[in-house]
């Protein structure tokens, strides 16, 4: 991809927010420093009211109408809107759990909850939702997965995310599939440190990166996103987690998945990373890789102030 010509380019990188409304010098840095987008958590949402005047917010700090505001607003175990202002939603194995009597049935429930889903996004001007969690469940899944998952089923898992991908989009809200090419395997939480995936790589191409695979090569593929999985796997890349590694980036993602559309890491500040030196580093490490975005949570301005002095335009 070339860089972008003009001098107010986006930079790769998404900050996140310390609180319920900007400060003076959250403000300031993000005029400044001009980041791709914004993701937002727990902590940055109260009610609608606050909710809509803090996005607002930022499209003029920006001064873009469409800056990307991001959350995860899985359902289940993880939504950051919360009862009892917002909707609670089912866990995404409740509709893999159906679709194992009733494919279509499954898929029908699934599309009505994702537009009711995006409808609660909409109202508080939030365009991008981290899901639908693609990993195939497997019996070395960690809990931090578990029921965020469809299906240990990779045919299911597929069906289902596509069926989620499409009815964001057409509900105006950007998917953004995780955690690729697949963190069904991962036996640790990469939160806390880094999982080691030691399957042959054969039965990772069939099994694992299929559902992935399905919705890259489909007529939407280029409009869905995608966060990469903090995890080293030992088939392809022993050496280096996937979000450093030009092998699993360039070999499997952008190669035998075919994905071809926005590609992020997971967050930077996890323990997953940290034989990777401190958050700048890690940033370069990621975007040298091949990712086209980074992806910081923690909310601490010192940190993105450091990310805002080394991450390049973004690329287009």
């Amino acid at each position: 991809m070339d860089v972008l010509s003009h001098a107010n380019a986006p930079k790769a990188a998404i900050f996140s927010l310390s609180g319920l409304t900007l400060s003076k010098d959250e403000e300031a840095l993000f005029k400044e420093a001009n980041p791709f987008g914004f993701i937002l958590f727990g902590r940055n949402c109260e009610n609608r009211e606050q909710l809509h005047a803090l996005t607002d917010r930022l499209r003029e700090v920006t001064g873009r109408e469409d800056v990307p505001i991001l959350i995860d607003q899985e359902g289940g175990r993880v939504q950051r809107l919360k009862p009892p202002v917002w909707h609670q939603y089912p866990p995404m194995k409740k509709f893999g759990d159906e679709a194992e009597q009733s494919l279509d049935s499954a898929v029908a429930d699934l599309r009505y909850l994702m537009i009711r889903l995006c409808k609660d996004l909409h109202d508080v001007g939030v365009n991008a939702n981290c899901a639908p969690v693609m990993d195939v469940l497997n019996a070395a899944t960690h809990d931090v997965i578990g029921d965020r998952a469809f299906s240990d089923d990779p045919d299911i898992v597929a069906r289902l995310g596509l069926c989620a991908c499409h009815a964001m989009i057409s509900a105006g809200v950007q998917p953004i599939m995780k955690h690729i090419p697949g963190h069904g395997r991962g036996n640790a939480d990469s939160h806390l440190e880094l999982p080691v995936v030691d399957t042959p790589l054969a039965e990772l191409e069939m099994t694992d990166f299929a559902p992935f695979r399905e919705v890259a090569q489909s007529n939407i593929g280029a409009r869905v996103w995608a966060m990469m999985a903090h995890i080293t796997y030992s088939a392809i890349d022993p050496d280096h987690v996937a979000t450093c590694s030009p092998q699993v980036i360039q070999g499997v993602i952008r190669g035998s998945i075919g994905f071809d559309g926005l590609l992020m890491g997971d967050d930077l500040d996890m323990k997953a990373l940290d034989r990777y030196g401190d958050i700048t580093r890690r940033a370069e490490l990621s975007l040298e890789a091949g990712c086209d975005v980074v992806l910081y949570c923690s909310g601490k301005l010192e940190d993105m102030d450091k990310l805002a002095n080394v991450v390049p335009a973004m690329r287009g």
